[in-house]
């Protein structure tokens, strides 16, 4: 049990430093940083002291199954229309 909320703590600011990076290059290379502003905002969610401070402050936890549907549609939205689908990192997309 201790091991797999451990997983979920890497994984979880796994996904939250890769959601930023996204946003970061949204705002700063892509085609809409109003998007890449919310990508931002919605890592916040996947770290893992964001849990314990909702909870120390105002006694609210985010249950593991709302961060995994966050985290496939957050994929869904970067892999359907971010800066990468758009074609703005050719280097990204030749590599691939």
């Amino acid at each position: 049990m201790a091991g797999d909320f451990q997983l979920s703590k890497i994984l979880g600011g796994i996904f939250g430093v890769f959601l930023l990076l996204i946003g970061m290059m949204n705002i700063f290379r892509g085609n809409d940083p109003g998007l890449g502003v919310m990508y931002m905002l919605l890592s916040i969610i996947f770290f893992p002291v964001t849990n314990t401070v909702l909870h120390d402050l105002f006694r609210l936890h985010i249950p593991y199954y709302v961060k995994v549907i966050l985290a496939v549609l957050c994929l869904w939205s970067i892999l359907a229309v971010g800066a990468i689908a758009e074609g703005y990192y050719p280097e990204i997309i030749d590599s691939l």
